[in-house]
């Protein structure tokens, strides 16, 4: 997972260049790892921020919208307001499950290419 931390350098092991780290950064094998972060990052991101703003926008210039009631005393500013909480939730497994399944193994590869001297 590539949350948890790489263990300690082992004893005379050289570690990567800063030449080997740039020639890894230009390869392909990085861009396309680098493109499919950033392909589904940089769209959920705008995304949920115009959703977000849609909400603060409305809760200031839409009174009579955002205070419609739907059932009870919830209206629909509640409703928009757990939206955001619901969304941010679904986002983060979302981007978990991509990590794992598109991210983490290219990095892997990367990094299993590092730290061997492939």
């Amino acid at each position: 997972m590539a949350t948890e931390t790489p263990p300690p350098a082992t004893p005379g092991t050289p570690l990567p260049s800063t030449e080997e780290f740039a020639e890894v950064q230009q390869s392909t094998e990085f861009g396309e790892l680098r493109r499919a972060h950033r392909s589904f990052a940089f769209p959920l991101t705008i995304a949920f921020i115009s959703w977000y703003l849609l909400y603060v926008l409305l809760s200031n210039y839409a009174d009579g919208f955002m205070g419609t009631k739907v059932a009870g005393n919830i209206n629909v500013a509640l409703l928009l307001g757990l939206a955001q909480f619901l969304t941010t939730f679904l986002i983060a497994w979302w981007y978990a499950r991509h990590a794992a399944a598109k991210l983490d193994p290219k990095a892997e590869a990367i990094k299993s290419r590092m730290e061997g001297g492939a």
